[in-house]
């Protein structure tokens, strides 16, 4: 899975990607810090106890593990290939790319608009991060205040996108407006999933351009006489199915509430989330806690200062901490996690799975315990899932068995979040 951060230059995106990721990135205060997108993985915590709480309070009952086991790991008991667990807070990787800042007339090329639309491709959703505090212009140059509003920033954001979609409809479009003329109206549905394909455009995002450009022109005229109102109308409607956007509104901390809330309104009618940050502050938290200082789980905003951190932090680095604690909990929505979480497990809705190998004991071919979780999209079968595990595992798919009842399950069977599943192959 792919997020990509977005949005106009100097407004914290890199700091967001650092504060996500703990991945160090240059970080200035000018437009075009990021020349080539940066590419890191952010790990997010399941909404859900890992389950391996359940196999844990099995295994107590029948004896085979002590109860009230206080490890490190604070009860948990699985295997994670990638990411950890701990006190059955299950995290899981989610990559990021942080690409170069857009500004006005990037699909003409402007600025290093060609190269930040083409690193967009294939994300599934975006986060733009948006300058709350009016300290920017439109083109990212820090004025103080009196910049461009955080509404401004959005509306940009999609006029961009929409412009640069349709300049890649428009690129052949007599050709593909020929081929209606002598293949009839499929032929236009086959030429924009050609062409739109490149940036991860399928058959259902081409339905709903084509389907808003009929709800807005009800008499429309014949496709080879579109022009580039129609083209426009299918480009903003595939562009709202094939990238969904959500706002960090950054720099919270220097401005007032009133500042995002107009933007709130606008963007949770286009199905998105807003949510108030400060980049750097969540970033602050994270490296103490990468340097042991305090113990903080990412999306929290309260901390506990470490047996080192008692010992090395001074006062004013104490109540610096303190302060910035103070500030994110009187905001809603988690910050910088919890708004990707919403992204992830709310706006794309994705499900999540643990494949395993033995449905007796959940653990894989070497004896770990749910080592592995994958999140798929809404409506993934059973042997969807096989093929998100390996390929050759979807194509031999014989059968999968729910691990908690032990029952068969088929081919068309819908994953459900949590699920178990064993997967019976060929070979």
């Amino acid at each position: 899975m792919r997020i990509g951060l977005v949005g106009k230059p100097n407004v914290g995106k890199s700091t967001t990607f650092s504060a996500l990721t703990e991945k160090p990135v240059e970080i200035a205060n000018y437009p075009f810090t990021t020349i080539d997108p940066n590419v890191g993985i952010a790990w997010l915590p399941l909404l859900d106890s890992c389950a391996c709480s359940e196999l844990r309070l099995k295994k107590e009952k029948e004896g085979k593990l002590d109860i009230g086991n206080n490890d490190e790991r604070k009860g948990s008991i699985c295997s994670p290939n990638s990411g950890s667990c701990i006190g059955f807070t299950r995290l899981v990787p989610i990559t990021l790319i942080d690409v170069a800042g857009l500004v006005p007339g990037a699909h003409e090329g402007r600025g290093r608009g060609n190269q930040f639309l083409s690193d967009l491709a294939r994300c599934d959703a975006l986060i733009q991060i948006v300058d709350t505090s009016g300290s920017t212009d439109i083109e990212g140059n820090p004025i103080g205040k009196g910049g461009s509003t955080p509404l401004e920033e959005y509306h940009f954001l999609l006029k961009e996108l929409d412009a640069w979609i349709t300049g890649i409809i428009s690129s052949g479009w007599q050709r593909g407006a020929r081929r209606v003329q002598s293949e009839g109206e499929k032929a236009i549905s086959l030429y924009l999933l050609d062409q739109l394909s490149g940036i991860g455009a399928k058959e259902v995002h081409i339905s709903s351009g084509l389907t808003a450009l009929k709800e807005k022109f009800q008499h429309t005229r014949v496709p080879w006489e579109w022009g580039a109102e129609e083209l426009m109308t299918i480009a903003s409607a595939i562009r709202s199915e094939l990238f969904p956007i959500s706002i960090a509104a950054n720099k919270a901390d220097s401005a007032s509430k009133e500042s995002w809330l107009e933007l709130e309104e606008v963007v949770k009618a286009n199905g998105g989330i807003v949510v108030p940050t400060s980049a750097e502050a969540e970033l602050a938290l994270r490296r103490a806690s990468r340097s042991g200082l305090i113990s903080h789980i990412p999306g929290e905003s309260n901390f506990e200062i470490t047996k080192s951190g008692e010992e090395k932090l001074s006062e004013p680095q104490r109540k610096g901490l303190l302060s910035i604690s103070k500030t994110l909990n009187s905001w809603e929505g988690r910050g910088l996690i919890g708004l990707l979480s919403e992204v992830v497990f709310g706006i794309l809705n994705r499900k999540v799975a643990y494949p395993v190998q033995d449905e007796s004991h959940w653990v894989d071919g070497d004896g770990n315990i749910l080592p592995d979780v994958i999140l798929v999209p809404e409506g993934t079968t059973a042997k969807g899932l096989a093929y998100a595990v390996h390929s050759d595992l979807g194509d031999g798919f014989i059968r999968a068995v729910d691990a908690r009842s032990s029952r068969i399950i088929g081919a068309d069977y819908e994953i459900k979040n949590g699920d178990i599943i064993r997967i019976h192959a060929k070979n």
